[in-house]
């Protein structure tokens, strides 16, 4: 089992998602690093709902408190589930028992429609953030 990230692991991989793609108040959106606030949030929700740590809770008692999660954790439960399903559905076992090739997206690539390139153009005409590769 792999271990878990360490606090200043995890920092650091806020800073370089946060660094990847930002929020942007022009656009209303937030960046890479929003979800760990709200994963945390439905955590800290979940524990609230469990009068302590949901893993302590027998196996009824723990279906309980996560169908009251599931109703009324709002934006943060969704955003648990979200990431959690993400996570699963990208690991190779799981692909491979649903017949899909393990592989990214690209270079090989999904046919996509056309669309307008244009959009990227502000993107491309900010400064880099990150260091080029030697």
């Amino acid at each position: 089992m792999t271990e878990p990230l360490t606090p200043p692991q995890r920092a650091d991989l806020r800073t370089v998602a946060a660094m990847m793609i930002p929020a942007s108040e022009e656009y209303k959106v937030p960046g890479a690093d929003d979800a760990a606030k709200r994963v945390a949030a439905a955590l800290d929700y979940l524990a609230r709902l469990a009068d302590g740590p949901l893993a302590a809770l027998d196996a009824e008692r723990r279906e309980a408190v996560a169908r009251e999660f599931r109703a009324s954790g709002g934006v943060a439960a969704a955003t648990l589930i979200r990431v959690v399903l993400q996570c699963y559905y990208r690991d190779d076992r799981v692909l491979r028992s649903l017949g899909l090739e393990l592989r990214p997206p690209f270079p090989k690539g999904h046919i996509l429609p056309d669309g307008d390139w244009s959009l990227l153009d502000p993107v491309k005409d900010r400064p880099a953030r990150l260091r080029r590769a030697t």
